[in-house]
């Protein structure tokens, strides 16, 4: 009764502290519990993205295993291709005894068969030193590469390899390549019979965005031929096991609820520190604010008294 009786007679004052105490709280205070814990904002998707391309002729934007630009939907099923494109992605987490050098013998690795370093990101905190690298490699080459990686560790924390087949698209684009370069032919033919200024103007900007639908499907399929033939694979590197990322399969298995519960705690028990350490730092200005507000309820209080 007297909290609620003080914040009555000082409402401006308890209105200034909620507002303080909420955004300390939001930043250094937003408990995570989630099962799966990715340090220092690392990407670990399952479902691999990639980035799209704007769409052709005011379409929907086009994405490697959907259609774009003027034509709608998916790509028709394609099933007299022999031959299949299929783009393979991979994920490791390594547990390491030294980073620095398993994070240099993978980059050396991979440019020894071929392939090349696409980010590399590095860091070491006092806890444990920590490391994500992303590597493009021959798909040919892929199963041994990612073998080679694995016996760089002291342990495979999780391992994670995804394909989609991206042949219906490729196969869709070319077919919608044959009528463009067909219907660019048919306006310069046209264009070569017009007499009148504005004609010729109106038939050469259709020429214009033809071309350009033409370049941007181009542009798609050399995408889709490279990153069929060059696999991409991420692999995080630490010397702490719970420091890195972890994707945790459907089944039941209590160590890895566990090891998971173990994450979320530590993550948690850290970020419950930093706030304190955060509220200790603004001490200098909560502090005498707190000093004079309970001076002034006791001088209230003992004015009460003495009435």
């Amino acid at each position: 009764m007297r909290i609620i009786a003080w914040i009555k007679t000082h409402k401006l004052t308890a209105v200034l502290t909620l507002i303080v105490v909420y955004f300390l709280s939001r930043s250094f205070f937003g408990l995570n519990f989630s099962p799966l814990n990715i340090p220092r904002s690392t990407s670990y998707d399952a479902n691999v993205q990639m980035k799209t391309l704007p769409a052709v002729g005011g379409g929907q934007p086009m994405g490697i295993g959907g259609g774009g630009g003027d034509y709608y939907g998916e790509a028709p099923p394609a099933p007299e291709v022999k031959d299949r494109m299929i783009v393979k992605n991979s994920f490791l987490s390594l547990q390491v005894k030294k980073v620095n050098e398993t994070l240099k013998v993978i980059t050396d690795y991979t440019t020894s068969i071929g392939g090349y370093m696409v980010e590399a990101n590095l860091s070491s905190p006092e806890e444990a030193p920590y490391a994500s690298v992303t590597v493009r490699i021959p798909q040919e080459k892929l199963e041994g590469a990612l073998s080679h990686f694995k016996s760089l560790s002291v342990k495979v924390i999780s391992e994670q390899v995804s394909g989609y087949d991206v042949t219906d698209e490729y196969v869709d684009i070319e077919a919608k390549l044959t009528t463009l370069v067909a219907n660019q032919k048919r306006f310069k033919e046209i264009m070569d019979q017009a007499t009148k200024p504005d004609d010729i103007l109106k038939i050469q900007q259709q020429i214009f965005d033809l071309q350009d639908q033409i370049d941007r499907l181009v542009g798609r399929q050399k995408y889709m031929e490279q990153t069929a033939k060059m696999a991409k694979a991420t692999i995080y590197l630490s010397t702490d096991e719970f420091a890195l990322p972890y994707a945790p399969s459907g089944s039941f298995r209590p160590e890895v609820i566990f090891k998971t519960a173990v994450r979320s705690l530590i993550v948690n028990l850290q970020k419950l520190a930093a706030f304190i350490i955060w509220i200790l730092v603004y001490a200098p200005i909560w502090l005498p604010i707190l000093i004079l507000i309970l001076y002034f309820i006791r001088k209230k209080r003992a004015a009460g008294k003495v009435v």
